[in-house]
């Protein structure tokens, strides 16, 4: 092997390295600030006064769910039928609103916000009914 591309492989050892280095640096210090943002997350929502918050739109979004049971109930129905037999079709067209972390899927058509001038709404995991405004992810 001759000198120069024996320094070549080297060079490229070498900067194999460092880009492992760089990425190990990367992933501790993404790791670091999950773990700070987690802990700053549990201190605020252990907070009594944001739990209390938590607690009174939990009940708002029970007691409107309820309002708009007798309204709304037929979508619901519509939905679980459509899960029962496998339907797609009786899914398409369904909102895209959620909070999959809480259970909550919106049976109402997409759009119903500006066409019906209604919240999302469906039940709970628990199985009652509740009204949302706004959306989350499902591992939010």
């Amino acid at each position: 092997m001759s000198t120069a591309q024996h320094s070549t492989d080297e060079y490229g050892d070498q900067e194999a390295g460092e880009q492992r280095v760089q990425a190990a640096v990367r992933r501790r210090a993404r790791t670091r600030a999950f773990a700070e943002a987690e802990g700053i997350i549990s201190a605020v929502l252990s907070d009594p006064g944001v739990r209390e918050a938590r607690e009174r739109m939990e009940a708002a979004e029970t007691d409107m769910g309820m309002e708009l049971c007798a309204r709304l109930q037929a979508f619901q129905d519509r939905y679980d039928q459509a899960v029962a037999v496998g339907e797609a079709d009786g899914l398409v067209g369904i909102c895209g609103g959620k909070h999959g972390r809480w259970g909550r899927i919106c049976v109402l058509p997409d759009g119903h916000e500006t066409t019906m001038e209604e919240p999302h709404w469906g039940h709970t995991s628990e199985g009652r009914p509740i009204a949302w405004v706004g959306s989350a992810p499902d591992d939010w």
